[in-house]
């Protein structure tokens, strides 16, 4: 349990720090600037930066290739599943359009021979969760279902993305007991992987909050697929078997129903997602 601890906190470390300075260095670059293809319209319609999601993909792959207690094999999966989704992520956020929409209208479009940006983006992550899986798993049918988790959780994690905070929020709040099992249960690398998106993401929190920049496609897709790593190398059969389900079943809502509004109309959900954020008629 002590070397699980011991990993955990130089992973997240490595993490926070690799991605503060990655984020301070691009904006000191590129700034806010309107006319920027970095730069978006928030729900406020203020612009806002999508370089903390490039910042969070180099620190997590900074955290993946020097922290502690990562086999060789856990690594390579790591710094593929993380900038293999966020490199798809950042072409759909720089190259996207609007024309179709989610997952089915991505789809759909496609088996009409029409190629959209989120189909690249679809069918990349689906490839590079496979390739990550195929490094962690055991036998043709462990990385069919680990790798879908891994694309299901980095697609899943986007869709959380459209309020200041929430994709990061979410993945805490999923992440955390994992890593928390992880050290528990005396899992050095698990806990190490865990332990690196969670650090990276957390250091970009404040921004995200702060309404001054957010994950973007880049930022939230790479979350999503280093914590979907993480719970693979971590579950059994069934709990991968469970993983993926549930994130087949919340992608498949998506299509019919607004997180958003379920989440406002919760309680208790919604003053988790309003925590940290900026009054909803501050300017």
């Amino acid at each position: 349990m002590a070397r699980s601890l011991l990993y955990a906190v130089a992973g997240a470390a490595i993490g926070a720090a690799a991605a503060r300075a990655a984020y301070t260095a691009f904006t000191r670059a590129r700034g806010v600037d309107p006319g920027s293809r970095w730069t978006r319209k928030n729900h406020r319609g203020e612009a806002v930066t999508l370089l903390e999601g490039p910042a969070f993909v180099a620190g997590a792959g900074a955290a993946a290739a020097l922290a502690p207690g990562l086999p060789p094999r856990v690594r390579a999966a790591a710094l593929l599943a993380g900038a293999g989704s966020g490199a798809l992520g950042a072409y759909d956020d720089l190259y996207g359009t609007t024309s179709s929409k989610g997952f089915k209208g991505h789809l759909t479009a496609l088996a009409r021979g029409e190629v959209t940006s989120g189909a690249v983006k679809i069918l990349g992550i689906g490839a590079t969760g496979l390739g990550a899986a195929a490094l962690v798993s055991r036998g043709p049918a462990d990385t069919l279902v680990n790798g879908a988790a891994i694309a299901g959780a980095a697609n899943l994690a986007n869709l959380f993305d459209l309020r200041p905070g929430r994709a990061i929020k979410v993945g805490l709040l999923t992440g955390g007991p994992l890593l928390v099992s992880a050290v528990a249960g005396g899992s050095p690398a698990t806990a190490a992987l865990a332990a690196v998106p969670l650090g990276a993401a957390a250091a970009l929190l404040p921004d995200d909050l702060g309404e001054r920049a957010m994950l973007g496609d880049a930022g939230a897709n790479a979350l999503g697929a280093l914590l979907g790593l993480a719970a693979v190398t971590r579950l059994g059969r069934p709990g991968r078997l469970a993983l993926l389900g549930t994130v087949a079943a919340l992608t498949a809502a998506s299509e019919k129903i607004s997180f958003t509004k379920v989440i406002a109309g919760n309680p208790v959900l919604n003053r988790l997602d309003l925590l940290g954020r900026r009054p909803a008629d501050a300017v």
